[in-house]
C-alpha cells in the first residue's frame, strides 16, 4: 500500500525489471494500469460510482497476494534494505552481506505483514475494502488533494458507506508491531516505532495523491505514448 510511493525515485531503474504493460480495471476489481509505467496500482478505483461493487473476501487475498509478489515491490525492497545498509539505519543489524540479507528480509516481511493485516485480514473480518477510490477530475485540484489525505482516516465498507478506516489504520500498526519478532533490540525502542508509523503515513498520503492524479496525468502527457506524442496527421493524396 505506501512502499511503492515512498520508492518511487528509483523508477526508471526498475523499469527494465517491471512489466510496464498498462491495462484497464480488470474482472477481479483491480487496477492493473501502472503509475509510470512500472508503480503498481492495484489499489485504485478509476470509474466510482454507488454500484462499483466491493471485492470478494477471495478477491482481498488475491490483492494482498498481487501486491506482496510485484516484481517493483520485490525490488524496492531490495533498494529500501541497501539504502539501510549504506548507513546501517533501522533495522541496525550491523554490516556485511549477512546483515544485508537480514535487512532485506525484514523489509519483505514489513510490507508483507502491514498488507496482509491491512488488505486480507481485517479487511475481510471489519467488511471493509481496501481500494482507493478517486474523487475524479470534476472537481477542483484542492479538494481533491484534501480528499485523498483523507481517505487515510476514511474507507469504504462493502456495503458502500463511508467509515473510519479501521483496517488500514490498525492493520499497519499491527504490522509495525509485528516486526518486533525478527528486528534487534536496539530497533524496538518507541521512538523508532513512531518514527516508522509516521514514515508509513507519509507513503500512504503520497500513494494516495498519486492514485488520485496519475489518470490525469497520463491523459494528458502520455495519452499517445511517452510524453504524448502529437498523433500523426493524416496522409493527403494528390492527384
Amino acid at each position: 500500500m505506501t512502499l511503492s510511493a515512498r520508492i518511487a525515485g528509483p523508477a526508471a531503474f526498475v523499469w527494465l525489471l517491471a512489466s510496464a504493460g498498462a491495462r484497464a480495471q480488470s474482472s477481479d476489481g483491480l487496477n492493473h494500469d501502472r503509475i509510470l509505467g512500472v508503480i503498481p496500482n492495484y489499489q485504485t478505483v478509476n470509474d466510482v460510482t454507488p454500484a462499483t461493487p466491493p471485492l470478494t473476501p477471495k478477491q482481498k487475498w488475491l490483492f494482498f497476494l498481487d501486491e506482496t509478489k510485484d516484481p517493483f515491490n520485490i525490488v524496492a525492497e531490495a533498494l529500501s534494505a541497501g539504502l539501510s545498509q549504506a548507513d546501517n539505519q533501522t533495522p541496525k543489524y550491523g554490516e556485511g552481506s549477512a546483515a544485508y540479507a537480514k535487512r532485506f528480509g525484514a523489509a519483505v516481511g514489513d510490507f508483507t505483514s502491514q498488507n496482509l493485516f491491512s488488505d486480507a485480514i481485517l479487511a475481510c473480518l471489519l467488511h471493509q475494502d481496501p481500494r482507493y477510490f478517486r474523487k475524479g477530475p470534476q472537481s477542483r485540484f484542492v479538494p481533491r488533494v484534501a480528499y485523498s489525505l483523507s481517505r487515510i482516516a476514511v474507507a469504504r465498507q462493502d456495503s458502500g458507506r463511508e467509515t473510519f478506516d479501521a483496517s488500514g489504520i490498525f492493520g499497519m500498526m499491527l504490522g509495525i508491531g509485528a516486526s518486533n519478532l525478527y528486528y534487534p533490540s536496539a530497533s524496538r525502542r518507541g521512538t523508532v516505532m513512531a518514527s516508522r508509523v509516521g514514515t508509513s503515513l507519509a507513503g500512504w498520503a503520497l500513494g494516495n495523491v498519486a492514485a488520485e492524479f496519475w489518470p490525469d496525468i497520463h491523459q494528458k502527457f502520455f495519452a499517445n505514448g511517452f510524453l504524448h506524442r502529437k498523433a500523426p496527421k493524416p496522409t493527403v493524396l494528390h492527384r
